[in-house]
């Protein structure tokens, strides 16, 4: 099989052979790291696909780094299928996940396949995630026989941020245990686990046999995710102790658009070779 990830030699990552969700799933009993990043529109789509990420979250966080809110739930279904349909049109090797937003699953089983489905008719990625184990795994049977993979979300759950009263670390172990089995056992072919113990984390993982993918939950997950805007530096609030950022591109762009705007102003640009003649 032909290495997944691209190296300095690759001249582009389309000619990668793409990973399926069987291919994604397998990752686990090679031993093989996943990595996988948010995106939300074509250009950082096809960016953070040419880097050789495994998986690209279309990921209801858009709702707060996108849109400006203070949490996920504004974001509506057709706004996910608007960015997701951008993000699968750029991503050629990748495999794309979208998540159903508040509360396009929560509605009964046949309008959670409904919901489910339009992402998947609608754009061009080839699973859903929903927040949820034991209290979805009705929904996530029904949707994984109907064909539509899914990704499961354990763990702090955002979408329940009122409900939890705020963002906080979950530490339940044996609740945590039993959504994770059921979310496996209901079908799902992953799952994110979000600010959870590393130790529970690491039970978890050993417990299950799809792969966990962690957000603030330790280095024993079969992978690791994380929001684009945090690691590229771009956050303008609170960024989360799990976060590691690989650059200051917010300075960046302010500093660049900063020397812009003074060059307008004491008419250096344009110049004469930015002039039709």
């Amino acid at each position: 099989m032909a290495d997944d990830t691209p190296n300095a030699d690759s001249q582009n990552s389309k000619r990668l052979q793409r990973i399926t969700v069987p291919r994604f799933a397998s990752y686990k009993e090679k031993g093989k790291k996943l990595s996988m990043i948010t995106a939300y529109d074509y250009a950082m789509g096809q960016l953070v696909d040419q880097a050789g990420v495994e998986g690209v979250l279309v990921g209801d966080s858009m709702s707060m780094v996108v849109q400006g809110h203070e949490n996920t739930l504004p974001v509506t279904l057709d706004e996910m299928i608007y960015h997701a349909e951008m993000v699968g049109r750029a991503v050629q090797h990748a495999l794309v996940v979208v998540d159903m937003p508040f509360p396009s699953y929560h509605l009964g089983v046949h309008k959670a396949i409904e919901n489910a489905g339009r992402i998947l008719k609608e754009t061009r990625c080839q699973a859903v995630k929903l927040e949820g184990g034991a209290d979805q795994a009705e929904v996530i049977s029904a949707l994984v026989k109907a064909g539509i993979p899914v990704m499961a979300h354990c763990g702090l759950r955002p979408q329940n941020v009122h409900q939890l009263g705020g963002y906080r670390v979950q530490r339940d172990e044996p609740a945590l245990l039993h959504d994770a089995r059921a979310a496996a056992e209901a079908g799902a072919f992953a799952m994110v686990l979000e600010c959870i113990p590393s130790t529970t984390a690491k039970k978890i993982t050993e417990l299950i046999d799809i792969p966990t993918i962690g957000i603030g939950a330790g280095p024993d997950c079969d992978g690791q995710v994380l929001v684009l805007n945090d690691v590229l530096g771009l956050a303008t609030d609170y960024v989360p102790r799990f976060v590691k950022s690989y650059a200051n591109l917010g300075e960046t762009i302010t500093k660049a658009v900063r020397q812009y705007r003074d060059e307008v102003r004491g008419g250096e640009f344009p110049a004469n070779e930015h002039e039709y003649e």
